[in-house]
Protein backbone atom coordinates (compact mmCIF):
# COMPACT_ATOMS: atom_id res chain seq x y z
CA UNK A 1 0.00 0.00 0.00
CA UNK A 2 1.16 3.53 -0.69
CA UNK A 3 2.85 5.03 2.38
CA UNK A 4 1.18 8.40 1.78
CA UNK A 5 -2.20 6.70 2.07
CA UNK A 6 -1.17 4.95 5.29
CA UNK A 7 0.09 8.24 6.73
CA UNK A 8 -3.19 9.92 5.81
CA UNK A 9 -5.22 7.16 7.49
CA UNK A 10 -2.99 7.19 10.59
CA UNK A 11 -3.32 10.97 10.85
CA UNK A 12 -7.12 10.72 10.71
CA UNK A 13 -7.00 8.19 13.55
CA UNK A 14 -4.68 10.54 15.43
CA UNK A 15 -7.04 13.49 14.90
CA UNK A 16 -9.88 11.53 16.45
CA UNK A 17 -7.97 10.37 19.52
CA UNK A 18 -6.06 13.65 20.02
CA UNK A 19 -9.29 15.20 21.29
CA UNK A 20 -9.14 13.02 24.40
CA UNK A 21 -8.00 14.96 27.46
CA UNK A 22 -5.70 12.17 28.70
CA UNK A 23 -2.65 12.05 26.40
CA UNK A 24 -1.65 8.50 27.35
CA UNK A 25 -5.19 7.30 26.75
CA UNK A 26 -5.05 8.91 23.31
CA UNK A 27 -1.75 7.21 22.49
CA UNK A 28 -3.11 3.85 23.60
CA UNK A 29 -6.28 4.44 21.58
CA UNK A 30 -4.32 5.16 18.41
CA UNK A 31 -2.15 2.07 18.83
CA UNK A 32 -5.11 -0.12 19.71
CA UNK A 33 -7.09 1.04 16.68
CA UNK A 34 -4.18 0.35 14.33
CA UNK A 35 -3.57 -3.05 15.93
CA UNK A 36 -7.24 -4.07 15.62
CA UNK A 37 -8.12 -2.73 12.18
CA UNK A 38 -4.94 -2.66 10.10
CA UNK A 39 -3.42 -5.72 8.50
CA UNK A 40 0.00 -6.86 9.69
CA UNK A 41 1.45 -5.74 6.37
CA UNK A 42 0.02 -2.23 6.76
CA UNK A 43 1.36 -1.96 10.32
CA UNK A 44 4.80 -3.18 9.30
CA UNK A 45 4.97 -0.78 6.38
CA UNK A 46 4.07 2.19 8.57
CA UNK A 47 6.54 1.23 11.31
CA UNK A 48 9.31 0.56 8.78
CA UNK A 49 8.66 3.92 7.11
CA UNK A 50 8.82 5.75 10.44
CA UNK A 51 12.08 4.02 11.34
CA UNK A 52 13.53 4.89 7.92
CA UNK A 53 12.49 8.54 8.31
CA UNK A 54 10.14 8.33 5.34
CA UNK A 55 6.79 9.00 7.04
CA UNK A 56 7.56 12.67 7.54
CA UNK A 57 3.96 13.90 7.44
CA UNK A 58 2.74 11.94 10.45
CA UNK A 59 1.21 14.09 13.17
CA UNK A 60 3.12 14.25 16.44
CA UNK A 61 0.41 12.37 18.35
CA UNK A 62 0.66 9.45 15.91
CA UNK A 63 4.45 9.41 16.07
CA UNK A 64 4.29 9.45 19.86
CA UNK A 65 1.81 6.54 19.82
CA UNK A 66 4.04 4.53 17.48
CA UNK A 67 7.13 5.24 19.58
CA UNK A 68 5.38 4.37 22.83
CA UNK A 69 3.46 1.33 21.62
CA UNK A 70 5.04 0.35 18.31
CA UNK A 71 6.42 -2.92 19.64
CA UNK A 72 2.87 -4.14 20.24
CA UNK A 73 1.97 -3.27 16.64
CA UNK A 74 4.87 -4.91 14.88
CA UNK A 75 3.82 -8.19 13.34
CA UNK A 76 6.03 -11.18 13.79
CA UNK A 77 7.97 -11.30 10.54
CA UNK A 78 7.13 -14.32 8.44
CA UNK A 79 3.81 -15.01 10.23
CA UNK A 80 1.47 -12.75 8.25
Amino acid sequence: MNIDHLVHMANRIGDFFAAQPDREEALLGIADHIRKFWTPTMRAQLIDSVQAGEATDLRDVVLDALRAHGSSLAPHRGKE
